[in-house]
């Protein structure tokens, strides 16, 4: 049996895990791994990537940001999350502030230090995305709109992390033979980010009572409920173009299957959308969303599922 002290040092660490959501860090890992060998880096061989030990320092200072985000994101949260979380909120609240924010720091110098072991442009990068971050979290989280669509870019910012990294070496004129990548990779990016931005809306749905408490100023509590689900209906519909685009103009293998059917799930959430009116609702479709997000993550092999069950494609080198 455990002692009370090392049963308090237990809840501790289960309570930081969730505060730095690693339940989400090993999805991030995987998605910008899967990222790098199907689509930002698609000439190079899978092995290549996953040997390659910079890559592995910008996907490690990438997940030790994100994490720090979540710390500094739950920090200035507290008061909301009371509201709009409880039993998480309390489960957090075993770490205090103060550790949080050493916690914080410790992260944020690890990402910066590590990130310059690959070069002072990887470093700057990440000491930007740490700055954005903080500024999102403490300030621009709070306005219709603008915060939502700074939650958006900053989810997506990683992966451009990861092609600024293959194409930042390269000169002009070679950067311009892979104009065709760049688009499907901006493609991509494009439905990712919109997907995102939905997810945020969605949130603010649902969090409506903890952030009118703490004087949040989102859409559905500046323009009412009715305007922020016109916002997501129309953002549903500008979906169609890059699905469009990248099942028929681009050549994404058979994870155009995923496009079909996620398409479907839009066509469902929108339905759904509008007869929802309660948190539970709206929790549901952040959950359904969720699942849209994350399953996406994992059809990204369905570009060329050979490399899975290709031994040799798999061990082709350079």
């Amino acid at each position: 049996m455990l002692s009370r002290k090392h049963k308090l040092f237990v809840m501790k660490v289960i309570s930081l895990f969730s505060v730095v959501r690693g339940y989400n860090i090993p999805i991030i890992i995987l998605a910008q791994y899967l990222s790098a060998i199907f689509i930002l880096a698609p000439n190079k061989s899978a092995l290549s990537i996953l040997l390659d030990f910079k890559l592995f320092i910008v996907v490690f200072a990438s997940s030790v940001t994100i994490a720090s985000g979540y710390i500094i994101n739950s920090f200035y949260d507290s008061k909301k999350d009371l509201i709009n979380r409880p039993n998480k909120s309390m489960l957090d609240r075993l770490v205090s502030q103060q550790t949080k924010l050493q916690v914080y720091f410790a992260l944020n110098f690890m990402a910066t230090l590590f990130a310059f072991a690959v070069s002072w442009r990887a470093s700057l990068f990440f000491a930007t995305y740490i700055f954005l971050i903080w500024l999102y979290s403490h300030k621009r989280k709070k306005y219709a709109l603008f915060g939502n669509i700074i939650a958006a870019f900053l989810a997506v910012l990683p992966f451009f992390g990861i092609l600024l990294y293959y194409y930042f070496r390269l000169p002009l004129h070679e950067i311009e033979n892979h104009t065709n990548d760049l688009a499907v990779i901006f493609t991509h990016a494009s439905f990712l980010f919109i997907l995102l931005l939905v997810r945020e809306m969605i949130k603010d749905l649902e969090n409506i009572k903890g952030d009118l408490a703490n004087g949040y100023q989102t859409i559905p509590i500046v323009f009412g409920e009715h305007v922020s689900k016109i916002g997501i209906t129309c953002l549903l519909v500008v979906t169609i173009i890059p699905v469009y685009l990248l099942i028929t103009v681009f050549d994404v293998g058979y994870m155009d299957i995923y496009f079909y059917v996620g398409f479907i799930i839009m066509i469902f959430f929108g339905i759904q959308l509008w007869q929802s009116d309660s948190k539970i609702h709206y929790l549901r479709l952040h959950n359904l969303l969720k699942f849209l997000i994350v399953a996406g993550v994992f059809c990204i092999v369905l570009i060329d599922p050979s490399v899975l069950w290709h031994g040799r494609k798999l061990l082709e080198t350079i």
